[in-house]
C-alpha cells in the first residue's frame, strides 16, 4: 500500500519542544523567558474590549499596529510585517529564500528554529562554530557558499544570552554577497544595555538585504498572544506581505500590542526587574559553585558538573520534585546545561534555594 510522503527534509525535523511547566498549583515555571512583570494592565484592557466584537475579522493589514510601532521607533510603517510570534516572520522567511538545493547558516548554538524552518523547505542548514558560546563572525563568513541564502543571526543569543558588538554584525553584512538575506533576530532586544550594541535599524535602512526580527513575547509580556514584528527592506517586506496567511494576527493580539505601546514605563519596569535580579542570580549561581554564561537577555544558561550525582539531568529531576521548571538544554548539544529564566523575587530565591541543597546533597 502507498502511503503519503511528505517533502524532503520534514521527517528530518525533530519536534519542537518548549519549556515545560508543572500542573502544582504553586509550580514555579522558568524555562520559557517569559516576563516575571507580567503584560501591561493596558494591554490586558484592550484583550478584554476585543472580546465584544469576535465575530469580526480582524485588520489583515495590521495597519493600526504597525503605525503604532513606526511612532514608537521611528520607521517606516509599509517597511513592518507584522506575525504570529517572530517565529512566524522567521519561517516566512524561509518559505521564501529557502528550497531543495539552497542552505541557510547560523551558529553552532543558534536558536533552533532556524534549522526547523530550514528542513522544513527542503533546504540545507550550515552550522558555523562559536568561540566560548558566541557567535564567531570569521566562522560565519569561512562557510558560505554559493548556495547560501538566508544568514540567521540572534542578538542577543538564546540559549547563550551572549552577544557580538554592532561593529561585528555590520562586519558580517559586509561580507555576504547581495543576494544573501541577513536576518537579525533581536528578540531580546529590549534587555541589552551596552554601548556597542544595536537591535539593527540603521542597517536594515540602508540595506537591500537585512530582516530586523522583533518579538512582544518577552519586555512586552505577550507570549500567550503570539505577536511579532519585523522591520524589512522594501523589496522583502513585498515578499513576506505575499506569502503570509490573509488574517495571521488576531484582533486581540493588535488591540493588546498597540495598547502595550503605549505604555513604556511598563517595558521599564520589566527592564530594571531584570537588571536587578539577573546578576544577582548570576552571583547567587556562582557562589554555589554552579558555571553561569554572562547574559544580556532575561536568563542565564547555567553549567552543572560532569559528576552524574550533580549532572544538569539530576539538577532537572531534583528541581521538578519541588515544582521548580527549568529548561534543559540538550536539543541544542548543552546536555550539560539548564537555562534559567529570571523569575519574580520569591522565584528566584527558591530556585537558589533549592540549588544550593541539590549541590549539599539533601533531599
Amino acid at each position: 500500500m502507498s502511503l503519503p510522503r511528505p517533502q524532503p527534509g520534514i521527517l528530518d525535523i525533530s519536534v519542537y519542544v518548549p519549556g515545560a511547566s508543572g500542573d502544582e498549583p504553586n509550580a514555579i515555571k522558568l524555562s520559557s523567558n517569559e516576563s516575571a512583570t507580567g503584560p501591561s494592565p493596558k494591554a490586558i484592557e484592550a484583550y478584554r474590549a476585543a472580546a465584544a466584537s469576535l465575530e469580526r475579522y480582524p485588520d489583515g493589514s495590521t495597519t493600526a499596529l504597525r503605525n503604532a510601532l513606526a511612532a514608537a521607533h521611528g520607521l517606516n510603517p509599509a517597511r513592518i510585517v507584522c506575525g504570529a510570534g517572530s517565529d512566524e516572520l522567521l519561517q516566512l522567511i524561509a518559505a521564501a529564500y529557502l528550497g531543495p538545493g539552497t542552505e541557510s547558516l547560523f551558529s553552532q548554538y543558534g536558536f533552533l528554529v532556524y534549522k526547523l524552518a530550514t528542513l522544513a523547505r527542503g533546504a540545507t542548514p550550515v552550522i558555523a562554530p562559536e568561540k566560548n558560546l558566541t557567535t564567531d563572525v570569521d566562522a560565519l563568513l569561512a562557510a558560505v557558499t554559493d548556495r547560501t541564502r538566508v544568514v540567521f543571526l540572534a542578538n542577543p543569543n538564546n540559549p547563550t544570552g551572549t552577544y557580538v558588538p554592532f561593529s561585528e554584525v555590520r562586519r558580517l553584512h559586509r561580507g555576504l554577497p547581495g543576494h544573501v538575506v541577513l536576518v537579525l533576530d533581536a528578540a531580546y532586544a529590549e534587555y541589552v544595555k551596552r554601548n556597542d550594541y544595536e537591535a539593527g535599524i540603521e542597517l536594515v535602512s540602508s540595506s537591500h538585504n537585512v530582516v530586523m526580527a522583533r518579538t512582544f513575547s518577552k519586555a512586552y509580556g505577550l507570549a500567550a498572544l503570539r505577536l511579532g514584528w519585523a522591520y524589512c527592506p522594501e523589496g522583502i517586506a513585498d515578499v513576506l506581505n505575499r506569502i503570509r496567511t490573509a488574517f495571521n494576527v488576531s484582533a486581540a493580539a493588535q488591540a493588546a500590542g498597540i495598547a502595550a505601546l503605549s505604555d513604556q514605563a511598563h517595558v521599564d519596569k520589566a527592564v530594571e526587574h531584570n537588571d536587578k535580579w539577573q546578576p544577582w542570580m548570576a552571583k547567587q549561581l556562582a557562589a554555589i559553585g554552579l558555571e553561569v554564561t554572562p547574559s544580556v537577555g532575561n536568563f542565564l544558561l547555567i553549567g552543572f558538573p560532569k559528576d552524574k550525582t550533580k549532572s544538569a539531568a539530576t539538577a532537572e529531576a531534583f528541581l521538578k520534585s519541588r515544582a521548580i521548571y527549568l529548561r534543559p538544554m540538550g536539543g541544542y548539544g548543552l546536555g550539560h546545561t539548564l537555562r534559567l529564566t529570571i523569575g519574580s523575587e520569591a522565584e528566584n530565591n527558591a530556585v537558589v534555594a533549592a540549588l544550593t541543597d541539590f549541590l549539599k546533597g539533601a533531599r
